[in-house]
């Protein structure tokens, strides 16, 4: 197991280049199921889920050959089923139900797992699926669903869930007849599994709102030209983050800056000077961060997947700030560790008060989750002294070359072997 070290204090200044999105390109994949052939796809991140969805198209019978353009055969697909061993790490895994059913009539996949971040039910997933015909058995941990021609239906979800949306899209790509998605979630990645289908040969009209119409065809077929994935809205705003907490300068390239209103807005509030020029956006770190209040909604509300981020500024601002989480449930496990590096904060329920303090102390952290990781990877590039951040392959899941580009910009931060407890041997390493 690795650790990261990370020596705070450091004013980060330069560029980074957005990495695709590991939200949109993990479902795109899966679409690919829906068209017999080679598909491939560009501006694929290189991240622990995006190897694990191509382990499982692997599993399924579908090889992939990774490279600038990664190429991905779903000519033949061998089994139906995506198992525990692979579900249990990635929740995405679930999103094979409705291509499956689409094209087989038949998904036997595992129940999700994925980050401790709380409930995350799959009942929108499994009541869509039904309106379109198929039919669902729990057995052993395992849901087995059985389909013959899916037909169109008038769907409307009670929450906007990203994946439901994008479970029930797949399977009414080929579908008989129309389907109306009612309540869909409106996430750029949403809109980017769409705009890869409609490359297939699929007709989709709404996304990017509330209502998605999907006329069925009986075939889609893979697109002439590599489809390129769209840039990490998240990853972008992690960066932001680190700019304004240690007082930086950095421009993130290759980005889109209609996708982060929510999250520019707040930068704003907090006290940072932030400009967009095309795709780009340059985000430049105050002497001193102002407190703001935040609540967590679906797109194109604040994304919870940057509340944690967020609230690491709201450690160093001067007064008070308050952050409410309406998506999940168990969001603010992050809380206990960045107090342990001296914030402030008063959590209760899903409400999180926070006092600013006049600098973090460095500390050994523990990640719970993906975004959570983030979050202390922040707090200590600001912090005093030395921070090692344990369980980093949460990181590993969801941010592209992280110390690289981290150092790039001027951080002092390593990973390393987390057996290694001597400060010496942490500060030789930061040096390396």
């Amino acid at each position: 197991m690795e650790k990261l070290v990370i020596e705070g204090g450091q004013r980060l200044q330069g560029t980074i280049r957005a990495s695709g999105a590991k939200n949109a390109a993990l479902p795109i994949m899966i679409a690919t199921l829906l068209a017999p052939g080679e598909h491939r796809l560009t501006n694929l991140p290189e991240l622990a889920d995006v190897s694990s969805t191509l382990s499982l198209l692997g599993r399924m019978g579908c090889p992939s050959l990774v490279g600038d353009s990664t190429k991905i055969d779903t000519t033949r697909i061998a089994f139906n089923e995506a198992p525990y061993d692979v579900v249990r790490k990635m929740r995405a895994s679930v999103l094979v139900l409705g291509p499956m059913l689409a094209r087989q009539g038949e998904a036997r996949v595992s129940l999700p797992g994925g980050c401790a971040i709380g409930v995350r039910p799959i009942d929108q997933h499994l009541k869509g699926l039904e309106a379109l015909g198929a039919k669902f058995e729990l057995k052993g941990g395992y849901i087995h669903g059985t389909a013959g021609r899916l037909r169109g239906a008038d769907i409307t979800l009670d929450f906007p869930t990203v994946g439901g949306t994008e479970n029930i899209i797949m399977a009414a790509v080929l579908a008989e007849g129309t389907t109306h998605l009612r309540n869909a979630a409106r996430e750029p990645e949403v809109v980017d599994l769409c705009n890869f289908l409609t490359t297939l040969g699929a007709q989709i009209e709404g996304a990017g709102t509330d209502v998605i119409t999907i006329e069925g065809v009986t075939r889609l077929t893979p697109a002439s030209r590599p489809y390129p994935i769209c840039p990490d809205r998240i990853e972008t705003g992690t960066w932001l983050c680190a700019a304004a907490i240690t007082g930086g300068d950095i421009e993130i390239t290759d980005t889109d800056p209609a996708q982060l209103t929510d999250v520019l807005t707040k930068l704003q509030e907090a006290g940072c000077t932030i400009t967009t020029s095309g795709t780009s956006i340059r985000c430049q770190g105050p002497e001193t961060l102002r407190p703001f209040e935040l609540t967590t909604e679906p797109y194109p509300g604040f994304p919870t997947d940057m509340q944690a981020q967020l609230m690491v500024l709201a450690t160093l601002a001067n007064g008070e700030s308050t952050v409410t989480e309406k998506i999940f449930e168990n969001r603010f496990m992050h809380v206990p560790e960045l107090c342990r590096m001296g914030a402030r904060i008063d959590a209760q329920g899903n409400v999180a008060t926070i006092e600013g303090v006049p600098t973090l102390t460095g500390a050994a952290v523990m990640a719970s989750d993906l975004r959570a990781s983030a979050a202390l990877v922040l707090a200590g590039l600001s912090a005093q002294g030395l921070t090692e951040v344990l369980r980093i392959y949460h990181l590993d899941r969801g941010y592209e070359h992280l110390v690289d580009k981290l150092k790039g910009v001027g951080a002092r931060i390593a990973r390393i072997s987390d057996a290694v407890r001597e400060e010496s041997v942490m500060l030789a390493a930061l040096d390396a």
